[in-house]
C-alpha cells in the first residue's frame, strides 16, 4: 500500500472525527417517527446517523465487489493492490459495525438485567 492510499485513509478517518465531534453535543434520542436530522433546531437524531453508518459499509462492500469483478474481467488500470484494498477497507468497517452491534446489545442487555 503506498503512502498517498494510507493518508488518504487517515484523512477520511480525521474527517469523520472531526464530524463526529461537531454532531457530538447535540445528539439526543428522538422517537423512531423522528428518524431524519431537524434542520431548525440542529440536532441529529440516532437512527439517522447509524443508518448512515451502515449505508457506508454497504458501499464500500458494492464498491470492493465492483472492483473484484471488473479486476477479474481484465478491465485496464485495475490492480490486485487496489482489488486487494478496497477488500480490506470493506471488511474494516463491516467489522467495526459488528462490534458497534455487540456493543448496542450489551448495552440493552444490561439496560433490561437491572433491578427495578
Amino acid at each position: 500500500m503506498s503512502n498517498l492510499q494510507i493518508d488518504s485513509v487517515l484523512a477520511q478517518i480525521r474527517q469523520l472525527q472531526q464530524q463526529t465531534k461537531l454532531n457530538a453535543p447535540t445528539l439526543r434520542p428522538e422517537m423512531p417517527s423522528g428518524a431524519g436530522a431537524t434542520p431548525a433546531t440542529g440536532t441529529v437524531s440516532f437512527a439517522n446517523v447509524l443508518k448512515q453508518g451502515l449505508d457506508r459499509v454497504n458501499e464500500a462492500q458494492s464498491h470492493a465487489s465492483q472492483i473484484a469483478t471488473q479486476f477479474e474481467r481484465g478491465v485496464p488500470g485495475i490492480e490486485l493492490s487496489q482489488v486487494m484494498l478496497e477488500s480490506q477497507k470493506a471488511g474494516v468497517a463491516f467489522r467495526a459495525t459488528v462490534e458497534v452491534r455487540n456493543r448496542l446489545v450489551s448495552a440493552y442487555q444490561e439496560i433490561m438485567n437491572m433491578p427495578i
